[in-house]
């Protein structure tokens, strides 16, 4: 599979956006990242069912840049697997939570480039959304260009439209976003309450990514009104001739209940990571300075999932 940094030409106006994403370098798991669960949700190997996609050209799967995300939930008493398999009625019966991300069409394994077809066939979306209806969980993540293209069909099942560009501020710190609850960037909800005092998260970084709408859904990140979004036609290739729209408002992480399911779904995915960027291993997700409580967050997500915290 390409990487981001095969991809990324970015210009000399965007160099905080291609310092966030690689400009150079390789993308790998940070395989020393650990964090103890202080009080974790269930016994070893005796949680709900978690199955992390790698049929769909997943740039994040369970044993490799996701491996810090399925650690994680192990030590919460999760178990974790990988789903090779198209989805189906038969593939599904035996999934709790369904983790779905940066999923890809054939056409975009190699070539980042529009068109961004869907990376999942009606059938599945069919599949995918009576499961939800029939009480599953779906954690549905898709990052900047081409990722929000390839899943936006999914996401418009649950009401969310997903976009297909790359979410910016005139001004950030190498691509990175804050929400934060002291500036109601961060909305309040169950995921940012926690289980107790203890599990409360104040803020959250993410690392560029995209943005998207939603009806009926309920909003956890909003970006603020001077967010942009750069629209390329092929990722990375951004030049101060690159079309840019408006985001301000628009959410980076939202979540809906349908049927006897829930929905959560994000705009970028290293948050839910613990990656080294670049050819200097640059730390980015759960391991950056300043996303220090992006793991307690992820545990919230997955615990909301499954009905384990209170409204």
């Amino acid at each position: 599979m390409a990487t981001y940094r095969q991809h990324l030409k970015v210009g000399i106006c965007c160099a905080l956006l291609a310092a966030a994403t690689g400009a150079s370098g390789q993308q790998v798991a940070d395989t020393a990242f650990r964090l103890d669960v202080a009080a974790a949700a269930f016994s070893t190997g005796q949680g709900p069912r978690v199955a992390i996609d790698g049929a769909h050209f997943n740039f994040h799967t369970v044993d490799e840049r996701y491996a810090p995300f399925a650690e994680l939930l192990r030590r919460d008493g999760f178990v974790v697997t990988g789903l090779e398999e198209k989805f189906d009625r038969s593939t599904l019966s035996a999934v709790d939570v369904l983790v779905i991300a940066n999923a890809l069409n054939e056409r975009n394994v190699e070539e980042w480039s529009l068109p961004t077809p869907s990376a999942f066939t009606p059938e599945e979306i069919e599949a995918v959304s009576g499961w939800v209806n029939d009480g599953g969980a779906l954690l549905l993540i898709a990052d900047h260009m081409p990722f929000g293209g390839a899943a936006a069909d999914l996401a418009g099942a649950f009401g969310f439209s997903f976009t297909n560009g790359y979410a910016s501020r005139p001004v950030s710190t190498r691509g990175t976003l804050v929400f934060s609850r002291s500036n109601d960037s961060l909305l309040d909800h169950p995921i940012a309450r926690g289980r107790n005092s203890g599990e409360v998260v104040q803020s959250v970084m993410t690392f560029t990514g995209q943005a998207f709408s939603a009806t009926n859904g309920r909003a956890l990140f909003v970006l603020p009104e001077d967010a942009f979004l750069w629209m390329p036609k092929t990722a990375g290739e951004i030049t101060p001739q690159t079309p840019k729209v408006p985001a301000g408002g628009l959410l980076q992480g939202a979540t809906v209940e349908r049927g006897r399911g829930r929905v959560a779904a994000f705009g970028e995915a290293a948050m839910f990571s613990a990656q080294l960027a670049g050819p200097d291993q640059v730390p980015m997700g759960m391991n950056a300075p300043g996303a220090e409580r992006n793991a307690q967050f992820v545990l919230n997500v997955v615990r909301w999932l499954v009905g384990l915290l209170p409204e």
